[in-house]
């Protein structure tokens, strides 16, 4: 099984998660690496990562990349819960972060990074960040009393969450307004499979455009 991934990339982290946390066998192709880019690109022409080629499979989009891992590739790690209501409640919050949050933060970079010269959007630039705070709002009153995203358990959820988090914190700082939010953030920084993904990224960190916020 390949994954074809960025270090630096928030789904590739979100991928990345359950592999460790279940120590599946993979090998790692990196797109800077000479010809993985026009390889990637020919099993997945529309050009976007992370992607997995097991087999003769490829599997994209990180929420259906995480479904199928623990269908072919299961561990003692089950990122949707077994109880339907749970599972309901996982692919819930998934989708809270993915849309509410990362949705959001990448209309902010993608103005950062905005070429000199191009048309700037600070009107939408404004609208995401208060959606963002409107997310936040929202996250921290649902998983008031959880330990994890979606419940007690470590799920497709808290995969989610990471990422995004991460990134948002640079952007819309929440630790010091949202006291739950800062708690989750601490416990799943600290989940080995997820310091590892921090680790990984760090040689890279510096490519974000709002990595000053971080230090």
């Amino acid at each position: 099984m390949i994954l074809y991934y960025h270090p630096l990339s928030s789904y590739c982290w979100k991928v990345l998660i359950p592999l460790y946390e279940n120590d599946t066998p993979f090998e790692r192709k990196m797109l800077e690496d000479p010809g993985v880019g026009e390889e990637w690109m020919a099993l997945w022409p529309i050009g976007r990562f992370p992607i997995v080629r097991d087999g003769d499979k490829v599997i994209a989009e990180t929420s259906i990349i995480i479904e199928y891992l623990a269908r072919r590739h299961p561990g003692p790690f089950m990122a949707i819960p077994a109880d339907p209501d749970a599972a309901l409640e996982a692919r819930l919050m998934d989708r809270l972060f993915d849309n509410y949050v990362m949705g959001p933060l990448q209309t902010v970079v993608f103005e950062k990074i905005r070429p000199e010269g191009a048309n700037r959007d600070p009107h939408g630039v404004a609208q995401a960040k208060a959606f963002l705070a409107r997310a936040y709002d929202l996250i921290e009153d649902r998983i008031a009393g959880r330990t994890w995203a979606a419940g007690e358990d470590f799920s497709l959820a808290d995969c989610a969450a990471l990422p995004s988090l991460y990134f948002t914190d640079c952007v819309v700082p929440f630790r010091e307004s949202h006291p739950n939010l800062a708690a989750y953030m601490a416990r799943l920084e600290a989940r080995p499979s997820v310091a590892r993904v921090l680790e990984e990224m760090r040689p890279w960190f510096h490519n974000f455009p709002f990595a000053d916020a971080k230090s």
